[in-house]
C-alpha cells in the first residue's frame, strides 16, 4: 500500500522525469535530482523553464545548486498548525521531508485520539516535523533525539515558528543508541516512539551508524522503554533495496512479539505528480498500533 503526503498547500511535486523532480516550495521552483525517477515523460509543466535552483550532482560525488535565486532562507506552512523554515543545503535537502506529512497526519491522529497523556520519544528527529506535529496534537511530552547539534537548533527554529514554544519538548543532541541505553537506566518509558534512521550517520561523537547492523538492536532496546500500555510505534526509511516487509518484519519480531494486542502495517510513503497524476514513491515505512486504547 502507498501511504499518500496529499494535504500540502505549500508544496506540491509538479511533474517528475529524466531523473529529476520538479517542484513547489511556497513560491519558489526546485529541480532536484531523483534516482527512482527512471522513466521519461514530456517536460510539460512551465516551471521547467523557470525555477529559481536547480542541483545539479557532480561526477566526483556531492554537487551543488546552480542558477541560484533562492533567499537565503524562507518559510512553509503544513496545515494551520507547523510551519517550518526551508534553505537549499548540502547533497540537494532543503530541511522538509514533504511525504512525511502522512507520518505526521497518522501521529496527530493517535495521540488526539487516545484519550489519556501520551508521551512521545523522536529518534533522529532532524528539524522535527514530527516532533512539532505530536506537540501540536497534545502529546504531554515529545523528546526529540539528533546527533547534530545544528539540526536541534533548527528544530528549535521551527518549534518557535509554529507557537509551540510552550508545549514541553525536550531536545537532546546524542547518538540515539546511547540516549537509549541511559533512558532504560533512568526506568524512562514512553507511549509512542517514532525513528527515521538513516542509511549511514555518525553520531556527535564519531560513533558509526549503519542501518543494516543497527537498526534491530535498536528497535530491541527501545522495547526495554516502551511503556506497557503503548499506543505506536514508527518506523521510516529511505534506505534503497529495503522492501517494506523488512520494516514488517524487524516489528513482528520485536514490538508485536512483546505486546500482541496491536496491528502491524508497512508499505510505501509518496507524492502526488500534478502533471501526470501519478505517484512519487519516496521511501518505506513500518508502523504497530495498538487495538487498546
Amino acid at each position: 500500500m502507498i501511504w499518500m503526503s496529499n494535504k500540502w498547500k505549500d508544496y506540491e511535486v509538479l511533474d517528475a522525469t529524466d531523473g529529476e523532480r520538479l517542484e513547489r516550495w511556497g513560491k519558489y521552483y526546485l529541480v532536484r535530482p531523483d534516482p527512482q525517477v527512471i522513466w521519461s515523460t514530456p517536460h510539460s509543466a512551465p516551471e521547467w523553464k523557470r525555477y529559481d535552483a536547480r542541483y545539479l550532482r557532480s561526477n566526483t560525488g556531492g554537487g551543488h545548486w546552480s542558477e541560484h535565486h533562492l533567499p537565503e532562507r524562507w518559510q512553509i506552512s503544513y496545515g494551520d498548525y507547523l510551519t517550518f523554515h526551508v534553505k537549499p543545503m548540502n547533497f540537494k535537502h532543503t530541511g522538509v521531508f514533504p511525504e512525511q506529512a502522512a507520518n505526521w497526519d497518522f501521529a496527530r491522529a493517535q495521540i488526539q485520539n487516545a484519550g489519556r497523556p501520551v508521551s512521545v520519544l523522536n529518534l533522529f528527529a532532524y528539524t522535527g516535523g514530527a516532533t512539532m506535529a505530536c506537540a501540536s496534537a497534545g502529546a504531554a511530552e515529545v523528546v526529540h533525539v539528533d546527533a547534530s547539534k545544528g539540526m536541534v537548533n533548527w528544530a528549535k527554529e521551527n518549534m518557535m515558528l509554529s507557537h509551540l514554544e510552550n508545549h514541553k519538548i525536550r531536545f537532546i543532541v546524542d547518538d540515539v543508541l546511547k540516549f537509549v541505553a541511559r533512558e532504560k537506566r533512568r526506568g524512562r518509558t514512553y507511549h509512542a516512539i517514532i525513528m527515521d534512521p538513516p542509511s549511514y550517520g555518525r553520531g556527535p561523537n564519531g560513533e558509526i551508524w549503519k542501518i543494516e547492523e543497527q537498526l534491530y538492536p535498536l528497535i530491541s532496546a527501545c522495547m526495554e522503554i516502551l511503556d506497557e500500555n503503548p499506543l505506536f510505534f514508527l518506523v521510516n526509511s529511505y534506505t534503497t533495496g529495503f522492501p517494506p516487509t523488512v520494516l514488517y518484519n524487524l516489528l513482528r519480531t520485536t514490538v508485536g512479539k512483546k505486546h500482541r494486542d496491536g496491528q502491524i502495517d508497512a508499505g510505501e510513503i509518496g507524492l502526488p505528480i500534478t502533471a501526470t497524476d501519478s505517484v512519487l514513491p519516496c521511501g518505506i515505512y513500518g508502523k504497530w498500533v495498538s487495538s487498546k486504547r
